[in-house]
């Protein structure tokens, strides 16, 4: 199986990327009931995120490695009229699905909305070319929709990131969006009603500092579903593995993909850190202050692969991964310094084979 993006982009659109696969699943799709303006049924839509194989044989890679029921409750409710939330902690591949079902059910994953501390309501709702409006006075084609304003208008789904980091007085901008299906333009005495397939899924965690509280109004207009972190060592290693294989070869890094063994040893140190005890059971230990989640640690293993690649010999070796493990662990200078030398001494240190990637992490500590 083949995918197919601009070559020159650095971060192409997810649709651009699985266009193939997009295309045989729309293929197979015909006889399965569609929500109406989707490109594909629920049922191609959650295999085209999990992955599978089409009676023709075509394989279609999967995007999230999970419960295949969190993907079909997430479907399902982008088919009524509640909005989606997707939460969970950082790096739990909330925006990686919000983009997939995006690119799936509408096509195209390009609506957006970034929500920050300095989001204001022009993001959610519309704003105005002011040298038209000085112009000609209120008018459409002085108007400047936002996404959410042309999600309303074609049927399609909309993306709203960190929705929690938006103020709270404009997160209620959305809840007239979201209930009443139209967005007021008081300027111009009318409405924008949504059309059919038109609807938000938002990402959020509870994790960073800064977070504004959803009011109990707008929580009610979505349907929460929480990604958790992987449940197994296993299923961690393979969506690392699978996820630095795939950026890899976007980055074109000149360098031999990572031994399976380093990722092991990498997932078992951030899976230890994060509950507090070693995988077998019998130490317990101090967790530092960040949540050292897969996506993490799909980012340390990245930042390794390029020490190899520019600055070694081309393989992942002890050194090239302490660097960027030890600013994965190291949040806090001070609380989580002393957390990781102990981790280091009471369990790195012991552990055999072990000893090159402690001795690599004690030189970038000190």
């Amino acid at each position: 199986m083949s995918t197919t993006a601009p070559s020159n982009v650095l971060r192409p659109h997810a649709e651009d990327v699985y266009a193939e696969e997009l295309a045989a699943l729309r293929a197979a799709d015909h006889d399965r009931p569609k929500p109406p303006n989707w490109h594909l049924s629920p049922w191609a839509t959650v295999t085209y995120l999990l992955g599978g194989k089409l009676d023709n044989g075509f394989e279609v890679e999967p995007k999230y490695i999970g419960q295949r029921r969190l993907m079909e409750i997430a479907v399902a409710t982008l088919a009524t009229d509640r909005a989606l939330l997707l939460l969970g902690v950082p790096g739990t591949a909330k925006s990686w699905v919000s983009e997939h079902l995006t690119a799936a059910i509408s096509g195209r994953s390009d609506l957006l909305v970034q929500g920050t501390a300095g989001t204001s309501e022009d993001a959610i709702r519309y704003s105005w070319n002011y040298a038209r409006l000085i112009a000609e006075g209120p008018s459409l084609g002085a108007l400047v929709p936002s996404p959410l304003f042309k999600g309303m208008q074609e049927g399609r789904l909309v993306r709203l990131e960190e929705l929690t980091r938006i103020p709270s007085d404009v997160q209620d901008t959305l809840i007239t969006m979201l209930s009443e299906k139209v967005l007021p333009i008081p300027e111009l005495s009318t409405e924008v009603q949504a059309t059919s397939g038109f609807n938000v899924i938002a990402t959020a965690n509870d994790r960073d500092k800064g977070v504004n509280e959803l009011s109990s109004a707008l929580r009610r207009r979505f349907n929460t579903v929480v990604l958790p972190l992987p449940t197994s060592q296993e299923e961690e290693v393979r969506i690392v593995q699978t996820r630095v294989e795939k950026q890899g070869k976007a980055l074109q890094l000149p360098v031999e993909a990572p031994a399976l063994e380093q990722i092991s040893r990498l997932v078992t140190i951030f899976r230890e850190l994060r509950s507090g005890v070693t995988e077998n059971g019998k130490t317990k230990l101090k967790s530092p202050s960040g949540t050292l989640s897969t996506g993490e640690a799909i980012s340390v293993m990245n930042s390794g692969l390029a020490l190899a690649a520019y600055f070694g010999d081309g393989s992942l070796r002890a050194h090239d991964l302490a660097a960027g493990l030890t600013g994965a662990v190291l949040k806090d200078p001070v609380q989580d310094r002393t957390v990781w030398l102990e981790y280091l001494e009471t369990v790195v240190k012991e552990r055999d084979g072990w000893k090159d990637l402690y001795r690599a992490c004690r030189e970038v500590v000190e």
